[in-house]
């Protein structure tokens, strides 16, 4: 069985990566900013360990840019936090930046494959 290496290095993302797997995640449904950490590595088999310095500075800029939306709540553990959730800006942005990233995975793929040969 083959084992996942953790993507561990900021570099390693694309930038503007952590945008997207916010979106994405929020997609989903609201979570607050401990729970977006925990389903983030969940469904990507901890390949994806996004760290709290990248995490809320990342979700204050969407906040910024309206593209998320966030109130008070209380988590699982009765601790007082901010639950964030997707705003339409945020899904029309999200739906965009899923094209572009379809596209970008087609494109990586063909890269897998030999290069046809031409028998002409």
């Amino acid at each position: 069985m083959a084992r996942k290496t953790p993507v561990t290095s900021r570099l390693e993302l694309l930038q503007g990566t952590l945008d997207f797997i916010i979106l994405q995640a929020l997609r989903w449904g609201p979570s607050h900013g401990y729970g977006l950490l925990l389903l983030i590595r969940a469904q990507t088999g901890n390949a994806l360990q996004v760290e709290t310095g990248s995490l809320y500075p990342a979700l204050q800029r969407l906040l910024r840019q309206r593209a998320i939306a966030a109130e008070w709540g209380v988590s699982g553990s009765d601790r007082r936090v901010r639950i964030y959730h997707l705003t339409r800006k945020g899904r029309e942005r999200l739906a965009a930046e899923r094209s572009r990233w379809e596209c970008l995975s087609e494109a990586m793929a063909g890269l897998m494959h030999p290069p046809a040969v031409d028998d002409a």
